[in-house]
Order: C-alpha cells, then structure tokens, then sequence
C-alpha cells in the first residue's frame, strides 16, 4: 500500500527551499560579497566570481551552449546591491553590468558549489587563452 506523505515519483518530490539569509555584507576592501544564512553558513563570495557567474542571459545565454565566457573581470567590484521583493537582490557592478538577478537560493547554491565553480570556470578561462 503507498503512504500518501511519500511522493510515489520523482516529479512529486520537491526539494527543500533553501535557508533564508540573515545577513549580507559588501567588504568593499576586499571586493567580496558575505552572505549569512539561517542555518548558521556563511559564504564570502567574491566579486569577480559573482560576476563571471552572473544569472544574466547576457552571461549564460538563452538556452544550454549560449553563454559567453566572461574576461577580464578580476579588477570588477560590486557598486550597489538592489533588493528585488523578498527573494533576490540584483548586483550592480563597476564595468556597468547590471541584469543579473541573485536569488538566496542561487547565492546559497554558489556558496556551496563556489570551489567547484571556480575551477572550471578557470579551466574554461585557459582553454580559451583569457585573461581574468
């Protein structure tokens, strides 16, 4: 007999939402983002790696094979956070680039994975012969 509180598929599972942030502060000295969650995490993330991750389309395309490898970007800061509703912020950083809508979700996942993330996004940057 199926438990009617155990999803029978995988589509009827749903993933736990993540923490909520409780804090978030721009250390402007050493150009890095720090996000403090609700379940005790706290992530510093850097600007330049904010933003050659960017959720913009303007950086990972409209669809899988369409984004743009981002260069030059090591010297990038981040010039104004702006809140969108309760479940996102939009940075705004120093070469203008201004698209890129950052949930708590997504930061908490960027948090997470940043290692990983950052070393294939530099693999991508040498294979492509780019500079940060």
């Amino acid at each position: 007999m199926h438990d009617p509180a155990v999803p029978s598929t995988p589509a009827q599972a749903t993933a736990a939402p993540a923490p909520s942030p409780t804090d978030l502060v721009l250390h402007q000295a050493s150009n890095r983002l720090e996000v403090v969650f609700s379940d005790g995490r706290t992530f510093s993330l850097p600007c330049e790696f904010l933003r050659v991750h960017s959720p913009s389309a303007e950086v990972r395309g409209h669809g899988p094979g369409e984004g743009t490898l981002q260069v030059g970007k090591r010297e990038v800061t981040i010039t104004d956070i702006e809140p969108v509703g309760t479940y996102a912020v939009k940075l705004v950083f120093s070469d203008g680039h201004d698209t890129g809508i950052f949930s708590w979700a997504l930061l908490y996942d960027y948090g997470m994975k940043q290692d990983t993330m950052w070393a294939r996004y530099l693999q991508r940057l040498e294979a492509a012969k780019g500079t940060r």
